[in-house]
């Protein structure tokens, strides 16, 4: 039976406000990595939609917990990213984390405690990392919808620019598709120079 996220770590961390992040795009060759953060005001709700891992939820069922969290006035919501060139520079964990506290430092009510997907914690920030987040805490799992739906919409208007890349379709990830058209078209601004299919096609060709 597979694990609904609740509120079970807010309601027990011994803190009132309390934000969850997460973010998405960490694994594709191109794009930003973003960032989502989170804060319920309250932990019970009539009618709150499915609200999970993003990535185990239909794109439908990610819209509506979407619209739903991002139109609810007792949800405190915030999204940050880094760039391709970020992440370049910084390194993907690194970004990720930057992204992350953007996102948190965003917020229009700064929490008291932060609660983290993954095993690792943004410097300077209070709370935890939580291993498998976005399936134990909805705060966490929120903030991942927050951020998947925010980079799926990043990549479809990019998509618009450079169609060749099919980036609405693949969202920058190494398909075989995405590939064959690095292959064919070269590479832009957009993409992580220091990801190996990237490196290798600079390595090989250039840029161009």
């Amino acid at each position: 039976m597979k694990k609904i996220p609740d509120f079970s770590i807010e309601k027990n961390c011994g803190y009132k406000i309390i934000a969850g992040t997460d973010e998405a795009g960490r694994g594709p060759l191109c794009g930003p990595v973003v960032a989502g953060a989170v804060i319920f005001k309250k932990y019970d709700f009539d009618g709150m939609p499915l609200i999970t891992d993003s990535k185990k939820m239909s794109e439908k069922q990610r819209e509506i917990a979407y619209n739903w969290i991002t139109n609810n006035p007792d949800i405190i919501w915030a999204v940050a990213q880094c760039s391709a060139q970020e992440i370049d520079e910084l390194n993907i964990l690194n970004a990720s984390m930057t992204a992350m506290k953007r996102a948190i430092e965003k917020l229009s009510v700064q929490p008291e405690y932060c609660l983290i997907d993954g095993n690792k914690m943004p410097k300077g920030l209070v709370g935890e990392a939580v291993v498998k987040g976005d399936a134990t805490s909805v705060s966490i799992a929120a903030a991942s919808i927050i951020a998947k739906q925010t980079r799926d919409k990043i990549m479809r208007e990019l998509a618009l620019k450079y169609p060749e890349y099919c980036w609405d379709k693949n969202a920058g990830y190494p398909t075989q598709q995405h590939l064959q058209a690095i292959e064919k078209y070269g590479i832009n601004e957009h993409y992580r120079k220091t990801y190996r299919p990237v490196k290798e096609r600079i390595e090989k060709n250039g840029n161009a």
